[in-house]
């Protein structure tokens, strides 16, 4: 039986996560949420999940020893990064003037209200609430979930990656940002797919199934 694990890094309602990837997976696999480097290397399939700032989430990461390991097991295991384990593997987040992210893929983590303020536009931030993500690429993850399927999300800051290929979900507030991004065996959303209805526990259990 696979072994999935769950990131701990004192972030996040991690047990919410849990139990949605465990009913995903239909009993074909144990979920663990886990800070043991080793069960995390050791995993067949590894979720990052989180919220809140990243500065909070970088200075665990370090802390904790993390760091490496989620730059470790990115290379070679299914990797699912929600919400701010979306925006993590960025380079830079605005946040703050300014923080250092791991720098897995190219890119900025943006703020609604800078971008908002310099188009004109007023809307509420954080976005909190159902919203479409428009697919962008063909993926196994997308399976049986209609294009303009709506997710839940609580953000106010966004991926903005240099290189679009990487995008693989959109979605539209005020601007058409990047809420979900593919490349090899890495898919991270922004959304929350544990708070998404029927829509998110098929993504949930796409991942699970998924053989990149």
């Amino acid at each position: 039986m696979q072994k999935i694990a769950i990131i701990d890094y004192n972030m996040g309602n991690l047990h919410s996560v849990e139990r949605a990837v465990s009913h995903a997976a239909a009993g074909n696999a144990t979920v663990a949420i886990t800070s043991d480097p080793d069960m995390i290397l050791k995993a067949d399939r590894v979720v990052f999940p989180g919220q809140g700032a990243a500065r909070d989430c970088m200075r665990e990461l370090e802390t904790r020893g993390m760091a490496e390991v989620v730059r470790e097991v990115i290379q070679t295991k299914p990797f699912l990064g929600i919400c701010m384990g979306m925006q993590i593997l960025m380079q830079h987040s605005e946040e703050n003037s300014g923080i250092e992210c791991l720098g897995l893929y190219e890119g900025n983590v943006r703020y609604f209200g800078t971008v908002h303020q310099e188009i004109g536009v007023r809307l509420k931030i954080p976005q909190m609430g159902w919203n479409q993500i428009w697919h962008q690429v063909e993926h196994p993850l997308w399976q049986g979930i209609a294009d303009g399927a709506r997710f839940y999300f609580v953000h106010s800051y966004y991926v903005e990656p240099v290189t679009p290929d990487l995008i693989a979900g959109s979605t539209e507030y005020g601007i058409s940002y990047a809420s979900a991004i593919a490349n090899d065996n890495v898919f991270a959303i922004q959304a929350h797919p544990e708070k998404s209805a029927d829509d998110g526990l098929k993504l949930l259990e796409n991942f699970v199934n998924w053989q990149p």
